[in-house]
């Protein structure tokens, strides 16, 4: 690399004391040091939340990179690459202008490139009698190689924190389930207790629940959930109401997911000529088509519905539907309210929209109410599927280009 000189930028810019601190510390680096650019600017991005970064200032990073012609960042190397702001907006996917010049300042101030403006702002390199660069101006990247260990480390602790967010969120969700259905099961078989008050406060704690939580919230809300359900153990006295259950045996079990006997939508006929049978009264509102959406696309936006498929998985529409009959009684929505968007959107499209909700969590304060609601939308042909998966596909992290 170029020798420990200290540049300031070319025109307006102006420069900073962290800036003269960066440049500074890309001198010692230690000799011998080498990175592979490619895994430095994958841990990069893994931190880009850490960093400061946006999608778009990955790709302007990627395109700077592009123009090293090693794969191999060495201490002893040329590290200043000189490309023009057209082949930087070019191999950055056609970046504008001013988009491009607004992250390249982003990447300067995060500390993964150096400035190293000539006397007129121009990029260019200067060769010896041999054809050697021997000197250049332009994007230093040494920085990256300086910091290839730092970015290593930020990149394992933002996967780690990725992993115990999921988890947390996960816990919760089963308290949640757990709790829910506690209370439900105590309601319809009569167990002596204000149950009512439980509800509010177990709805209180839905309601807390942040837009966007942080692992804290989430660790929090679940510990007050998990209170919740101590209270809810010691109300059942558990002796006799385990007896209880074992008497009723699997009919307890099929009586939480369904307290109507005979729901025409949550179970379906065997035959075309049961399904004729219907009067035109039981049939409507008529059935209001809604694009469908293959049931990969759908368990991928909504990946919390897979817990309560059979054997915790779901493998087709009618297992997808099935769980949602247990997400149904679990988040409190009544059977007529399930009955009748299966009505309207189609069976298939009623369960992907409990699947929603349930993924959506504690953003909806009254799950019933909220299906209802987009049921008379979808009436009116005001609703569609296809938004609110393709926002849970990017909240998750899927390109939705490739999932549509």
């Amino acid at each position: 690399m170029e020798g420990g000189q200290v540049t300031t930028p070319f025109g307006r810019r102006p420069v900073t004391l962290a800036l003269v601190k960066r440049q500074i510390a890309t001198t010692k680096i230690k000799d011998g040091a080498s990175a592979d650019k490619w895994k430095v600017f994958r841990d990069a991005s893994e931190a880009r939340e850490v960093l400061g970064l946006q999608d778009r200032s990955l790709a302007v990073l990627d395109a700077l990179l592009s123009f090293y012609p090693e794969n191999e960042l060495r201490q002893d190397a040329q590290l200043v690459v000189f490309p023009s702001n057209i082949q930087l907006s070019i191999r950055a996917h056609g970046i504008a202008g001013a988009t491009l010049r607004r992250h390249l300042a982003l990447l300067v101030d995060a500390g993964l490139i150096v400035r190293k403006d000539s006397a007129n702002g121009k990029r260019y390199a200067r060769k010896d009698e041999a054809g050697s660069i021997e000197h250049a101006f332009g994007f230093d990247i040494s920085p990256m190689l300086m910091r290839a260990e730092e970015l290593a480390c930020l990149a394992q602790q933002v996967a780690a924190d990725r992993i115990a967010f999921r988890r947390a969120k996960e816990n919760l969700t089963i308290c949640r389930r757990d709790v829910r259905k506690l209370i439900t099961a105590a309601v319809e078989e009569g167990v002596p207790g204000d149950w009512g008050a439980i509800e509010l406060r177990y709805l209180e704690i839905v309601r807390r629940i942040p837009r966007s939580p942080a692992l804290n919230d989430l660790t929090a809300l679940r510990q007050q959930v998990e209170l919740l359900m101590q209270d809810i153990v010691k109300l059942l006295n558990l002796g006799d109401f385990s007896s209880k259950m074992n008497t009723n045996g699997a009919h307890f079990e099929h009586h939480i997911q369904n307290s109507n006997t005979k729901p025409p939508t949550e179970l379906e006929p065997s035959s075309r000529k049961e399904q004729g049978e219907k009067s035109r009264v039981e049939r409507q509102p008529t059935h209001v088509p809604i694009k469908s959406f293959p049931l990969n696309v759908v368990l991928r936006a909504c990946p919390d519905i897979t817990n309560y498929g059979p054997e915790g998985e779901i493998r087709n529409w009618r297992e997808l539907m099935t769980a949602a009959v247990v997400v149904r009684s679990m988040l409190g929505v009544s059977a007529s309210a399930y009955q009748e968007a299966c009505e309207v959107m189609g069976p298939e499209n009623a369960a992907v929209t409990i699947a929603c909700i349930l993924e959506k969590g504690g953003h909806i304060n009254s799950p019933g109410g909220y299906l209802r609601d987009l049921t008379n939308r979808a009436k009116r042909g005001e609703f569609s599927l296809g938004p609110v998966l393709m926002a849970l596909l990017r909240g998750a992290g899927h390109p939705v280009k490739e999932a549509v």
